[in-house]
């Protein structure tokens, strides 16, 4: 069982609660990642559901407060089950506080009207970009190999919100989709090359749609290449949209999230 397997693990408790320990290892600056909540909730969203047929499609993951590392309850509820799309909602808390708020889509594969796509980005072979060292105050950078390729060095007072590269598990781990969740939020905020200085960046709500379910689980021990941009950021908000590609050009997720940014705390 790899590292991120073991850190997002969930077991019963019965009537659609479950337990799970939220890892440090995971952590930012700020406390527990909002994408590795994500995957803890997804884990135990799939497990109440039991349906290896229906593949999550998408998630939405409100942000309440950071819980603490350790113990943490999940209550999930299958608020609708179709002939092809279940709808799964869940709330994750500690210490009776409610921390995360989330809704889900979970769904056969169906045969489509028309299927397209655009092409990936182009990109250097990540075997041609040098690893970025793991920043000891963020202690989840340790637990992947990240190498940027575009977007200016943080905190260069760059002219762009974009930032890209290659990124994997440090400890092999199958893409599915809590992976994909926790690889959304796992890369530095993309204003972060504008500024001159350290900020925080807490996320408020992150959305996560998964393309191609399939194609990511026969991703093991390879990098995927992610894209984060921002185009706006105002009142203490920022949005920034990201996207997940497989060596091959296959869209795997993209994502959307809403985070503040500001010199001081929440």
């Amino acid at each position: 069982m790899s590292a991120f397997a073991r850190a997002t693990a969930v077991q019963p408790l019965g009537n659609g609660s479950w337990r799970a320990e939220v890892d440090g290892a995971w952590a930012t600056g700020l406390g527990a990642n909002g994408g590795y909540l994500a995957a803890l909730v997804l884990r135990a969203m799939a497990a109440e559901l039991a349906d290896a047929g229906r593949q999550a499609r998408s998630l939405t993951s409100h942000y309440l407060r950071p819980p603490a590392d350790g113990e943490v309850r999940l209550d999930v509820e299958v608020e609708r089950s179709g002939r092809s799309l279940s709808t799964v909602t869940a709330r994750l808390s500690q210490d009776g506080a409610l921390c995360v708020l989330a809704v889900a889509a979970f769904a056969i594969d169906l045969d489509g009207a028309l299927d397209y796509a655009t092409d990936a980005p182009a990109a250097r072979a990540p075997d041609e970009v040098e690893r970025l060292a793991p920043v000891a105050k963020v202690p989840m950078t340790s637990q992947f190999v990240m190498r940027p390729t575009m977007g200016a060095a943080l905190y260069a007072s760059a002219d762009d919100s974009v930032t890209s590269g290659w990124l994997q598990f440090a400890d092999p781990e199958a893409l599915d989709a809590p992976a994909l969740a926790m690889f959304a939020d796992a890369w530095w905020p993309s204003p972060l090359p504008r500024l001159t200085r350290p900020v925080t960046a807490p996320t408020i709500d992150l959305t996560v749609h998964f393309r191609a379910p399939a194609a990511a689980a026969a991703i093991v021990d390879e990098p995927v290449f992610v894209v984060f941009r921002s185009s706006t950021a105002a009142g203490g908000f920022f949005e920034e949209d990201g996207e997940l590609w497989s060596r091959d050009g296959v869209l795997l997720a993209h994502s959307r999230q809403l985070a503040l940014l500001l010199d001081g705390g929440r």
